[in-house]
């Protein structure tokens, strides 16, 4: 007699969308770009969800976290983030959860740009930003519920919310490093 497996997804988290990628070209070096994504207390000059982040103190060796205050409309909430990843120039990425949930990975991946036909570098930077969705299980059903009571987002409402802002924040990243570098966009 054959064991039965395990029980299927439910159909609503078998096409749930778990991963999003946007990506920009910014006219600076990826050791400029790397600078301000990793000073994370600048997050909100271009996050259209964060509000402040407040750095937690570190404890000896280990990796930074903090905490970034949140809004959707009237809605305030807040995250615990761990940064996961800080590789400079290459990768930035944080892990953030809620009341102790598992939530997300933000990132930042980083490589030079050459444009088409160039031999070299020429000083900008293809910047992807990415996020990927660790609300799974029981503890995700919990999550989805906070998300929904908290933020006012359901988990397909999420994903449209998170790629339009990934789109607003590179786009304000970009236009704060290239003002700052007093660069211009590359053709």
């Amino acid at each position: 007699m054959d064991k039965p497996g395990p029980a299927p997804a439910p159909a609503h988290t078998r096409t749930r969308t778990r991963e999003l990628r946007e990506s920009v070209i910014i006219a600076a070096p990826p050791e400029e770009v790397y600078a301000s994504i990793s000073d994370v207390k600048r997050m909100p000059l271009w996050s259209p969800e964060c509000v402040k982040v407040l750095l937690l103190p570190r404890r000896s060796e280990s990796r930074p976290s903090f905490i970034g205050f949140n809004r959707n409309g009237l809605r305030h909430w807040f995250t615990l983030c761990q940064v996961t990843t800080a590789d400079a120039p290459g990768e930035f990425a944080f892990r953030v959860s809620v009341a102790g949930l598992p939530i997300a990975i933000w990132g930042f991946r980083l490589r030079h740009h050459v444009p088409p036909h160039t031999a070299a570098a020429t000083g900008s930077t293809h910047v992807t930003q990415y996020w990927h969705d660790l609300r799974q299980g029981p503890f995700g059903a919990v999550a989805d519920l906070l998300g929904r009571a908290v933020a006012g987002t359901s988990p397909a409402a999420r994903v449209r919310v998170n790629r339009a802002g990934m789109i607003t924040t590179l786009h304000r990243l970009k236009h704060s490093v290239e003002d700052a570098a007093g660069g211009t966009t590359p053709q």
